[in-house]
């Protein structure tokens, strides 16, 4: 009997031993366990160790052995079956890298077995490439109806006398994709069926046009429910970095937040008399295009963003959350042709919310809301087109969804 009590108490002892062993290691195994891969950005290369930062902001360091296979892929490119071999020393800071680890490595830094790198200077390309192909063949406007069973969206296009209908007919394989209620980044757009679409909203498609521009076959498009509001500012908050604002359509004021993302800018008064004159069809005689500016300096957009509406390309790393590759271009970029306002509005000087002042009167596109909502895009100097508000509606709606592009993409296997 003593015997059996003393086996059972080894065996007892035993087991408690076992169980402290997976009480101080298991943070370790279970960290391990969970992160076998990842997606980033290189953020630093010390001799055979990458530091990458992930979309979701985590920075993972990982050491590259001899052992490790190195791949290249170009943005887009879904498989490894075309992707060229390449070492450490063609690894960059800004590359975009998917990073498999070895299950079997011993040391305190993980070790990688794969890697798949995406070259920055691919996306900046694939970037540059998308906007010209989104302003060359592409087209937006505000929804006028939407036949979801024939894939067919009816939009009004352009301001004043330059506005048309334009039929857009989606394929069968379109992508169609959707901005959530606070965004108008590309990267942020998710994909979303035609029937999500309404009257009102903001639609911008890509494809190939007729003569006119009034037909276009689209393979991709990106809608969202934006608000556009008009109206005079009845007080500025610096502290809390937000103005109020008398909506001259609802009478009532709204609350508007101005965060660091949001686009902000003044039409010289000049340029918005001008602006006006063409929205009512009253140019003189000999200025029948809008003023021209000479081209001003952007900011660039947060690291791991695309460029924002307006923006010009920055040939920087952009990446949405869970993509691999690129981010993409976001809406309004580049130039177009010399007729268009909205390149004029793209190139206004961009002003800061200390600049407002209590009673001028502004433009915007904000998220949806009724007494409170958060800027996207502000135009300020705006008094003289308020004088055709259903004109400057439209002006301010293409304004916003003026271009497009997505280099995202990438190996995911």
């Amino acid at each position: 009997m003593k015997r059996m009590i003393e086996k059972r108490a080894c065996v007892l002892l035993g087991c408690a031993l076992i169980v402290c062993a997976l009480v101080v290691h298991s943070p370790r195994l279970m960290a391990q366990a969970a992160v076998q891969r990842f997606v980033g950005t290189i953020t630093s290369i010390s001799g055979d160790t990458l530091t990458v930062k992930t979309d979701a902001g985590e920075a993972h360091q990982v050491q590259v052995p001899d052992s490790a296979t190195l791949k290249r892929i170009a943005p887009g490119q879904k498989d490894l079956s075309t992707a060229e071999t390449i070492k450490l020393s063609d690894l960059a800071t800004g590359d975009r890298v998917l990073v498999k680890l070895d299950p079997d490595a011993a040391g305190a830094t993980p070790q990688a077995q794969q890697i798949v790198a995406v070259k920055q200077t691919d996306i900046a390309q694939k970037q540059q490439q998308d906007m010209t192909d989104w302003q060359r063949n592409g087209l937006g406007g505000l929804v006028k109806s939407v036949d979801a069973a024939s894939g067919v969206v009816v939009l009004t296009t352009g301001a004043g006398p330059t506005a048309k209908t334009v039929t857009v007919h989606l394929a069968k394989n379109a992508v169609l994709k959707r901005y959530p209620p606070n965004s108008i980044r590309f990267a942020d757009a998710q994909p979303a069926q035609l029937d999500a679409v309404k009257a009102g909203d903001q639609f911008r498609a890509r494809g190939q046009k007729n003569a006119d521009g009034t037909e276009l076959n689209a393979t991709e498009a990106v809608s969202g429910s934006f608000r556009n509001i008009s109206g005079t500012i009845t007080s500025v908050d610096a502290a809390n970095s937000s103005v109020v604002v008398k909506d001259l359509a609802t009478k009532k004021n709204v609350t508007v937040k101005v965060t660091p993302d949001a686009e902000m800018r003044r039409l010289p008064d000049m340029m918005a008399r001008m602006i006006a004159a063409r929205l009512k069809g009253t140019m003189p005689e000999g200025m029948g295009g809008p003023p021209t500016m000479a081209a001003r300096p952007q900011g660039g957009a947060p690291q791991g963003q695309p460029p924002a509406a307006g923006a010009r390309p920055q040939g920087g790393p952009g990446s949405g959350p869970g993509s691999f590759g690129s981010g993409a271009g976001g809406f309004g970029a580049g130039r177009r042709g010399p007729g268009d306002m909205e390149q004029v509005l793209e190139r206004a000087p961009a002003i800061k919310l200390a600049d407002l002042q209590k009673g001028e009167a502004l433009m915007m596109v904000s998220t949806e809301g009724t007494n409170e909502v958060t800027a996207i895009k502000v135009l300020a100097g705006v008094e003289p087109l308020l004088e055709s508000p259903e004109a400057s509606r439209n002006l301010l709606a293409n304004w916003s969804m003026g271009g497009g592009g997505d280099a995202a993409g990438g190996a995911t296997q």
